[in-house]
């Protein structure tokens, strides 16, 4: 597991520490966004998964359980034995792709709702762009969803960022957390990362069949036992 790199993730953290509160709030109030209450970013057809931070995990575990909870998509690793790992867990969806906590055109747990809902559709990110080119991205579903041009003042423009930086320090400091982890269990147990085994287990997946993830959450790993079914029950 040398092959591993962190110096990238490091580096963005820094960078989203240090971004300019004053261009940021000028970016804030150019777009004005305001919520419509459309539900859009509550499918997964528009924003894929609800990435979980463990405060988050927590917080939702104490008031509902963990029965709402699925291992994030898109699974980091998988050892030569078919486990896979990821960093973190996110919201389960129901049929038709809503967020599980979605009923009515309202969100059931919104005053203890994730963080990364909290600051949607503010980000902070590097982000390639159609020719390539790395740079800074600070809003999701531009244009797509929710008034523009509304008034925002100083103090929420201010709470803005600082929520933001939370979220997606928090988001990189879990992966790079993560990546450690990884490294080290792999180690210990003298296991490897197989592409071969990956694509294997995942079109079993497919099929229905059980597969083991392996959840990164307080620093540990969560076995989880999980169908395409259960993950995405129709």
């Amino acid at each position: 597991m040398d092959l591993i790199k962190t110096d990238g993730i490091e580096k963005e953290i820094k960078g989203i520490i240090s971004y300019p509160q004053e261009q940021f709030i000028k970016i804030i109030r150019e777009v004005g966004f305001e919520c419509d209450r459309c539900g859009k970013c509550c499918t997964s057809e528009f924003n894929d998964h609800v990435f979980l931070l463990d405060d988050d995990v927590q917080r939702i575990i104490e008031h509902s359980g963990g029965e709402c909870l699925r291992p994030a998509p898109y699974y980091d690793f998988c050892d030569n034995l078919g486990r896979f790992y990821v960093s973190g867990y996110a919201l389960k969806i129901k049929p038709g792709s809503n967020c599980i906590f979605y009923t009515g055109g309202r969100c059931e747990i919104y005053n203890i709702r994730p963080l990364v809902c909290r600051i949607y559709p503010y980000m902070l990110h590097r982000e390639a762009d159609d020719d390539g080119n790395v740079e800074w991205r600070q809003i999701s579903g531009l244009d797509r969803h929710g008034f523009y041009h509304s008034d925002i003042d100083d103090g929420t423009c201010k709470e803005i960022i600082k929520e933001v930086k939370k979220y997606e320090s928090g988001f990189l400091g879990q992966k790079l957390r993560f990546l450690h982890a990884v490294r080290d269990l792999f180690r210990k147990h003298g296991l490897r990362q197989s592409q071969q085994m990956y694509d294997r287990r995942m079109r079993d997946f497919k099929k229905g069949k059980e597969i083991e993830v392996y959840v990164f959450f307080k620093g540990t790993f969560v076995k989880e036992i999980i169908s395409n079914q259960i993950i995405n029950p129709k």
